[in-house]
């Protein structure tokens, strides 16, 4: 059994892999999200071991009500906490309020 994440910053890239995962999985909205950020397909996988590149597919889903809404609705996850993600990885001064 995996032992549960407890590092916000972790649980805010695990948010992010699942985002490129439903941007990937559409061909209209992975083109649109692959022409904005200006990185190629053939370099997607290794982009995406980079906090600051996963910052920015939080930044395409969250800019976009409907985005937001659907990916929630696929990942099961409050979109609450789909914003809690994204700016935990948004703000490299972000430290958790609780040691």
């Amino acid at each position: 059994m995996k032992k549960p994440v407890q590092n916000p910053r972790e649980v805010a890239e695990i948010v992010a892999v699942q985002a490129l995962g439903f941007i990937a999985g559409d061909p209209e909205r992975l083109g649109l999200f692959l022409a904005e950020t200006g990185i190629g397909p053939e370099t997607l996988r290794s982009a995406a071991s980079d906090p600051k590149f996963l910052g920015s597919v939080l930044d395409f889903v969250m800019r976009d009500d409907a985005t937001v809404q659907a990916f929630a609705k696929a990942s099961e996850l409050h979109p609450t906490n789909i914003a809690a993600a994204h700016q935990v990885l948004s703000d490299p001064k972000w430290e958790r309020d609780v040691p």
